[in-house]
């Protein structure tokens, strides 16, 4: 019978199937093979004839994408969450992370909490550098304010959130699945970080739904394997604009008649996004150099 794998603690597994949630223990095969069982993973699941004996794990299928931290797989959405203020957006941070997303094959959407902080025009700055690129959300997820808009977007969908400490995730989680009962921290007035609230990965059902909740989901390393020439694939506007440069090798940097410079200076691609592009190339090249 085929499950999704909702929880893992203590070596046990907690699998969904169409007869409802089963503890499971998985097979020694997956240890011999080094092959572990993630939060997200679809799975065969062998249930126990007596309904107090644990069932077993006798298969992992194919995954569509994965995480190493946090360990999850097989995410349609991923909802990049970041504060419009306290604490204030780190754009190269959240670059990747969209960056990551497209990479896998996951649709990116971006939420800015805590949108009742930030004054009007400094948050309409800030949208408008991602709503010509992704589906954005305003929210204040305390008053619950845009919840649900983003109800209605992930309605069908596994969906995970990820975002620095301290911009809401939790209190959004919450207001997703009110059942979840999560903690909440409050923002460190020491270190303007927000206090880890997630203490292991879980699947939470959301309506019609799955919202995966992950502790650390708060940074991503971009792949070891990407390189500084292929960034530009990852940016779906600069994507676009590269096809009106004249070198198909173009770094749009210093390179003449570049689609995507032209595109800047017309206003059809963001200046902050440009900024967290060329940061993320020299710091791919210098990564690079590295390890030649």
């Amino acid at each position: 019978m085929k499950g999704l794998v909702l929880k893992g603690i203590g070596g046990f597994y907690f699998v969904e199937t169409e007869k409802g949630v089963f503890r499971a223990k998985a097979r020694g095969v997956f240890k011999k093979n080094r092959n572990m069982l993630v939060v997200g993973d679809d799975v065969e699941i062998q249930i126990a004839d007596n309904p107090e004996d644990d069932s077993w794990i006798t298969e992992i299928l194919p995954r569509r994408n994965s995480f190493l931290r946090p360990p999850i797989s097989n995410i349609d959405k991923l909802m990049v969450v970041f504060a419009a203020t306290n604490p204030a957006p780190n754009f190269v941070v959240i670059d990747k992370m969209l960056v990551m997303a497209e990479r896998k094959g996951i649709e990116p959407i971006i939420c800015i909490n805590k949108s009742d902080l930030a004054d009007r025009e400094e948050l309409l700055r800030i949208k408008n550098i991602y709503e010509a690129v992704y589906k954005t959300f305003l929210t204040n997820a305390k008053a619950g304010e845009g919840i649900e808009s983003i109800k209605k977007e992930i309605e069908g969908y596994k969906v995970a959130l990820a975002g620095p400490s301290g911009v809401g995730k939790s209190t959004i989680v919450n207001a997703l699945v009110p059942e979840g009962n999560m903690e909440t921290g409050d923002i460190s007035d020491k270190t303007s970080r927000g206090k880890h609230t997630t203490r292991h990965v879980e699947i939470l059902h959301c309506e019609n739904g799955y919202v995966y909740d992950t502790p650390g989901f708060t940074s991503l390393d971009l792949d070891s394997d990407i390189e500084a020439s292929e960034l530009g694939d990852y940016y779906p506007e600069i994507m676009r604009a590269s096809m009106e440069c004249q070198f198909a090798d173009c770094m749009h940097m210093d390179e003449p008649n570049c689609g995507v410079k032209k595109a800047i200076d017309q206003g059809t691609i963001s200046k902050e996004r440009y900024k967290t592009y060329l940061e993320i190339v020299e710091e791919l090249r210098e990564r690079g150099k590295k390890y030649e």
